[in-house]
């Protein structure tokens, strides 16, 4: 028998994997307000969970939670956009030029793994478990760095913009450059490559954010309101 504390976060995780989607969907409207009462009732269960999955969430930037008002879906401005993925380049280029010369063999090899298996979640077009081991691709290196400065501010920046991120990762024929960036990149790393490799790096983040702004279907658009 589960204990009361794993179901609870069982509970807490399907609450925020159901909103995420919703918001990604455009299931949820940015600006649209949804409230504790309204989705504990829709699930059956008290308040604390619900809450706790607010709280998640706006962290990750999907929702302002406005006090005693409950939470509403934010917002991205085309200047959020530009300004995150700017820094973010610069972050993640950063990280990567460091990395260069203390990556191990053995780590490159797991990042020439993980990028195999996003090729393998690309053709099955499952963006939801490609962002998750995106994530690991990137926070590989980004530890390799030895730079603990950079990791806090790095994990901070993109844990309130993880919708953007998602979002870019999602539109059409994006995992699959992914994909063939990473691949340059660890050969840049394999190279020992510093320069390169911090190049490669920038490149790949600022056109996350680029296809955002111009992709197709005035993307940018998809972005502010998801």
């Amino acid at each position: 028998m589960r204990k009361t504390g794993e179901r609870h976060q069982t509970l807490r995780e399907k609450i925020l994997e159901v909103i995420r989607d919703a918001i990604i969907s455009g299931d949820m409207k940015a600006g649209s307000r949804i409230s504790e009462p309204e989705m504990a009732e829709r699930f059956g269960i008290s308040r604390t969970p619900i809450r706790e999955a607010f709280r998640q969430l706006e962290s990750e930037g999907y929702l302002t939670v406005i006090p005693r008002k409950g939470a509403v879906i934010r917002s991205f401005t085309p200047k959020d956009v530009e300004e995150f993925y700017a820094v973010k380049s610069i972050l993640e280029g950063y990280a990567a030029r460091l990395a260069c010369a203390r990556l191990s063999e053995k780590e490159i090899d797991r990042l020439e793994a993980i990028n195999n298996r996003l090729e393998e979640l690309c053709q099955q077009n499952d963006t939801k478990h490609f962002f998750k081991v995106h994530n690991d691709f990137h926070a590989l290196f980004i530890k390799a760095a030895d730079n603990e400065k950079l990791r806090e501010i790095h994990s901070s920046l993109v844990e309130r913009f993880q919708r953007l991120r998602f979002t870019s990762l999602s539109l059409p024929g994006r995992m699959e450059i992914s994909v063939q960036e990473h691949r340059k990149i660890i050969e840049a790393f394999r190279a020992r490559d510093g320069v390169t490799a911090e190049m490669l790096v920038r490149k790949n983040a600022e056109y996350g954010g680029r296809v955002l702004m111009e992709g197709p279907g005035a993307h940018v658009t998809m972005a502010m309101v998801l």
